[in-house]
């Protein structure tokens, strides 16, 4: 195993344990499963059974129903007997965090039984504690002496078991001894494994999920790495991005996070967590795991190996690349839009990335969604650009332009060498990454770094595109070449849906390892014909594209955004109703976001009850927790500003609490 993959340039999935749950097999190879969780309270029979059933029909091939005490615990049975009575044996999950009790009741009714590490038996009252080894080594026997039980009942009645470490739920001693950290993740869901290995007992799935891609992604490769090296093999894993929110950016957010791990082999069972109707998240499941049986189909294009990484998988840095004008650097990724499918561009079409003309005042406005270049092919302009814009072009536009300075040519490699025409400033470079047999030379490389105005744009036609990419970037840093990168990428789907996991994983994924001084968006022409009157996702949508231009601008924000490469707006970490939701989270998180979504660079969490609610505080600024039937408690960070506000008024009390602590900027008119 290379780091934490099969193979870090082709296709290949990583392969775990078996495990049944009921007549399903997840791991050692099988298909990725797709399954979700009810949002109906437990004890409502009826509305519940009703709901797993939608989500049985729209695809879910497990289903999660919450278990926070004895009685919904008991009441599974009857839920599964009428669901059986109906003919529907999907393997049903109790989701546990608290009550142990609970857990040991429902593992002799379910197929499956989720248990959150930070939570079951674990102490956590959000405090800094000192332990000493045998201190720590003491809680550990008292987690077993508690966990066994479960473990026993487990194995007498073939009920598998998902071991979930969530980022916003760690102990204090995890946290005490860890920090907020995915090590920390890591080694909740460890302590629990060793445990039940001593027993004997290995139906068993885990997952690491954090509302932060960035964090997921480092955990799961971390506990890759961990079983590897402590027992030589691997259980299945679950991914999911939790708290990802609605809409466009809840799609995006799970997309980069999951997407990132599928396309390295890495995932067993996935949902993505929309604070949407279950059914909706369902479809999203679908367009993730349909791309790898293209990626895995006979004759994927190869791409060279990689002996060794030149930096680290686990944590964070940016490739340190030399700034050319406004890329790279220490400067945010830039945005550059496609406008080369319009066949005339006007003043007008600027809006659609951020930019509107007002012909009495003869000014631009500019919003912060607004693109820094726009790619229009080989269609000149008729009009004067907005300061803060410039133009990539073919190089025979750019030779006719008026105001040469703003219009910088794109070229091959091949091409460059022998262009006489450069921008004394700023040239695109495009790169083909391994589409071919005959990949770039290094020596042809070399020659085009010693020009200090370049920016390299990679793309690849490969099926496994990431990879290439990934891999030509790699070939850079080796050859100590510095140019900026743009990542281009082009989508060949047909659905808005598609082209948004297309974009988000392909670039998403790259950025989430430091690779990427920007993105350009793209649709073949297939894709641009066949998608032009549909430019929005299915479920709720916040962005209202108006054209396929202002989808791919939208969505190149959303992705540096849910990869806390370049903030744009404001961000809510909005975890997905369930059983244990106190209050209407969807409704609530619509009304939050309609009030605070001019909050440039403010996080706000929206969480439906106390499991995830205070932790997730850590990674945002401001908090919204249900704390009690129609009670809300509002969070700066971790710390509590205001306790069992009535709901009616919370969302008032929110933004007072925003003016208190100078996070509000009242709106434009």
């Amino acid at each position: 195993m290379q780091y934490y993959s099969e193979s870090l340039t082709s296709y290949k999935r990583v392969i775990t344990r078996s495990v049944k749950v009921g007549n399903l097999v997840i791991g050692a190879g099988h298909p990725v499963r797709v399954q979700t969780m009810t949002t109906t309270d437990t004890m409502d029979t009826e509305a519940t059974v009703a709901q797993v059933i939608r989500c049985i029909e729209a695809g879910a091939e497990l289903v999660r129903i919450t278990a926070p005490s004895k009685k919904e615990a008991e009441n599974l049975a009857n839920i599964k007997a009428i669901l059986h009575s109906k003919g529907y044996t999907t393997p049903l999950v109790a989701d546990i965090h608290f009550t142990p009790n609970a857990a040991e009741i429902a593992a002799k009714v379910v197929e499956k039984v989720r248990v959150n590490p930070g939570n079951y038996v674990d102490k956590k009252k959000f405090e800094q504690i000192d332990y000493t080894d045998a201190e720590y080594v003491e809680e550990i026997e008292r987690i077993r002496e508690r966990f066994t039980p479960l473990v026993l009942i487990c194995k007498e009645h073939g009920t598998a078991m998902r071991i979930g470490t969530n980022h916003g739920s760690l102990s204090d001693r995890i946290m005490s001894r860890y920090g907020d950290t995915a090590i920390g993740m890591v080694e909740s869901a460890m302590e629990f494994l060793r445990i039940a290995r001593s027993l004997d007992y290995h139906q068993i799935i885990l997952s690491m999920k954090s509302s932060n891609p960035q964090v997921m992604v480092q955990a799961y490769r971390l506990l890759i790495q961990q079983m590897q090296q402590e027992f030589n093999e691997l259980y299945p894993l679950h991914l999911g991005v939790t708290e990802a929110g609605d809409g466009e950016d809840g799609r995006i957010k799970s997309a980069i996070g999951i997407g990132t791990l599928l396309e390295d082999g890495i995932g067993d069972t996935i949902r993505v967590s929309l604070t949407e109707d279950p059914e909706l998240e369902i479809p999203v499941c679908k367009d993730l795991v349909k791309r790898y049986q293209a990626i895995s189909a006979p004759g994927a294009d190869i791409v060279p190996s990689i002996t060794q990484l030149p930096y680290s998988p686990f944590e964070y840095t940016r490739n340190k690349t030399t700034p050319v004008k406004n890329i790279g650097g220490k400067q945010v990724p830039v945005v550059v839009a496609d406008l080369s499918h319009l066949s005339d561009i006007k003043e007008s079409d600027l809006v659609a990335i951020g930019y509107t003309y007002d012909p009495a005042t003869d000014k631009w406005a500019i919003s912060d969604a607004a693109a820094d270049y726009v790619f229009i092919g080989n269609k000149p302009l008729s009009f004067n650009l907005p300061g803060t814009l410039s133009i990539v072009a073919n190089p025979a536009v750019c030779a006719l332009a008026k105001n040469t300075e703003k219009y910088h040519p794109i070229l091959d490699a091949a091409t460059f060498i022998g262009f006489e025409a450069k921008h004394p400033v700023l040239n695109f470079v495009q790169v083909d990454c391994f589409s071919d047999l005959n990949p770039i030379a290094d020596e042809l490389l070399l020659q085009i770094a010693k020009d200090v105005t370049v920016v390299f744009c990679l793309s690849s036609q490969c099926k496994n595109a990431m990879q290439a990419v990934r891999r030509m970037a790699i070939k850079l840093m080796q050859l100590d070449i510095h140019q900026p990168i743009v990542l281009v990428t082009d989508s060949a789907w047909q659905t808005t849906d598609e082209h948004l996991i297309h974009f988000a994983i392909e670039t998403g994924a790259l950025l989430l390892e430091g690779i990427g001084d920007g993105i350009c968006l793209g649709l073949t022409n297939a894709a641009y014909e066949a998608s032009v009157h549909g430019s929005n996702v299915s479920g709720r949508n916040y962005f209202n594209n108006a054209s396929i231009e202002q989808l791919l601008n939208t969505t190149a924000f959303g992705i540096l955004q849910a990869t806390r490469t370049r903030i744009s707006k404001t961000e809510y970490i909005s975890c997905p109703s369930c059983g244990r939701t106190l209050f209407e989270l969807q409704e609530t998180t619509a009304k939050i976001r309609a009030v605070t979504n001019h909050l440039k660079g403010l996080k706000i969490a929206i969480m439906g009850c106390i499991v995830n609610g205070p932790g997730e505080m850590a990674d945002a600024d401001f908090g919204y927790v249900g704390s009690g039937v129609g009670k809300i408690t509002l969070y700066k960070g971790k710390e509590v500003m205001k306790r069992n506000i009535d709901s009616n008024v919370a969302v008032d009390e929110l933004i007072l609490l925003l003016k208190e602590h100078n996070a509000w900027i009242e709106p434009s008119k």
